[in-house]
This record gives structure tokens, C-alpha cells and sequence, in this order.
């Protein structure tokens, strides 16, 4: 793609700037507007390593002469602005030189077979993203979010996920119900009932389900569950934080496919 000539842009009472405020700043504007916002290279070269194309570039105008031509040819559309409008948009401590807008894929539905990470009311961004990355280094494809649940293309879980986002089929606003259309065996975690995970032969492909922080995974997911396992801690700590479990199960998964 040709290097676009830029649209530069400097009031802050410009219609797109204030869409650029609101995506950046706000969890649910994501779904309000059909579209997420990507700040930083990292996130927006993950973004074309996956083959997809972003609809609006945009740069700080200290940025822009020095641009990466790969990142300034990315999109149909290209803005500008000063680097102080750049950082008024940012809900960072530090703003990025760049970021991308995306328009968010239409809504899936779930696919029976694919290995998949169900979500049940995981509240905390960060946690929600770590696991997005550990599911897509791990193998798994899908995740299923249910009702509750951190939106999984707000601006925390975004820069979470560190570009897991784009390798990953990504339902939400699920009801527990909803799950039936799985046809691979649901593995559900705690933390004082189940096997051992190290003890236990895993299926696969399966359906890993973390639960909520403090309440873990609820009543009708444990008895919708094939295999309930737990995580042997001998450090003795009561328990290990959802994101850190996560890792632990999907890891335990991907081993369990490198020796079949």
C-alpha cells in the first residue's frame, strides 16, 4: 500500500479526536463504536503480523517524518496530530508515538471444537489479557467470556494481551447456557477439589474454565464440568491468582499435545 498523504488534525474539538479520547479511555466505547484503539508499535505491528489491516493510522506529528514505512503504509487513512493532542488522547502515564483504530470483527458464535478458554466473571483486565496471551501461546483458539466478565477489546485488556487479541476467536457476553454449544469436554479449576493436574491425563482438545477472582468457577459450570483438577501448591499458600493458574493449566495442555 502507498504511503497515504496524512490528514493533519489539531483541534481537540474534532469529532474523530474525541472518538480517539473515548476508545483510549473508556472500557465500554470499544462496543459502542464498533471499533478499538491501539497505541504503541508493539500492539499495532501484532496486529499486522496476523494479516489484518487497521482503518486509520495515527501518528504524533514528532513521530510522523520518522515513521517505519511499513506502519505510515498500514491503513486507508492516515492523521497527524501535535504531540500534545497525542498525549491528551492517551490513558497512559506516557503516550505512545502512534497507534491504530480497528474496526472490531462481527460478533461470533462459538465453534464446537476448538480449544478454547471459557471465562467465568474474570472482572480484573489484567488478569482477562495475561490470559488471552497464554491461551495463544499455549494453542488454544477460542475464548468464551461469560456475562461479567472485564470487555475483552477495552483499552486494559488491549494492552494486556500485548497482541493475543488478533489469534484468538473471541466471544463475549455469554450466559452459562451458552456453553452447550461446546462439543469438546470442559476442564474446570479449583483450588481444594479435583485431581492432581500433574497426576492427570488431560483431553484434548478441551474447554479450560477460570473463574472469578474471589469466587472461582460458579455452580452451574462445576456440574456442566467433565474433569475437575487442582493445582498442587506446596508452598502452602491458600491459593494462586487466576492469571497465574491460568498459565500453569493451558501450559499443562500444550505439553500434554508436544507428547501425544
Amino acid at each position: 500500500m502507498p504511503v497515504v498523504e496524512p490528514q493533519f488534525i489539531a483541534s481537540r474539538d474534532n469529532p474523530l479526536v474525541k472518538d480517539l479520547r473515548r476508545l483510549a479511555q473508556q472500557g465500554r466505547a470499544a462496543r459502542v463504536q464498533g471499533r478499538a484503539w491501539l497505541e504503541g508499535d508493539h500492539l499495532c505491528r501484532a496486529l499486522l503480523a496476523c494479516g489484518h489491516v487497521p482503518q486509520i493510522a495515527v501518528f504524533a506529528e514528532s513521530f510522523w517524518p520518522a515513521a517505519p514505512g511499513d506502519l505510515a503504509r498500514a491503513a486507508p487513512r492516515t492523521v497527524v496530530l501535535p504531540d500534545a493532542l497525542m498525549s491528551a488522547v492517551s490513558s497512559l502515564p506516557s503516550s505512545a508515538a502512534m497507534g491504530f483504530v480497528i474496526d472490531l470483527p462481527s460478533a461470533p458464535t462459538l465453534l464446537p471444537d476448538a480449544p478454547t478458554v471459557v471465562l467465568d466473571r474474570v472482572q480484573d483486565a489484567g488478569n482477562v489479557g495475561s490470559i488471552l496471551r497464554s491461551a495463544a501461546a499455549f494453542g488454544f483458539t477460542q475464548i468464551a467470556a461469560l456475562a461479567g466478565t472485564a470487555l475483552l477489546w477495552s483499552p486494559k485488556v488491549l494492552r494486556a494481551g500485548m497482541g493475543a487479541h488478533f489469534a484468538l476467536r473471541l466471544v463475549e457476553g455469554l450466559a452459562p447456557d451458552d456453553l452447550a454449544a461446546l462439543a469438546v469436554p470442559l476442564v474446570v479449576t479449583s483450588s481444594h477439589h479435583g485431581r492432581w493436574l500433574h497426576q492427570t491425563v488431560l483431553p484434548w482438545p478441551c474447554a479450560w474454565v477460570l473463574g472469578h477472582e474471589g469466587q472461582g468457577v460458579g455452580a452451574p459450570l462445576v456440574a456442566r464440568a467433565a474433569l475437575h483438577v487442582r493445582i498442587a501448591q506446596p508452598g502452602g499458600q491458600e491459593s494462586l491468582g487466576v492469571a497465574a493458574a491460568a498459565a500453569i493449566c493451558l501450559h499443562a495442555s500444550a505439553a500434554t499435545q508436544i507428547q501425544c
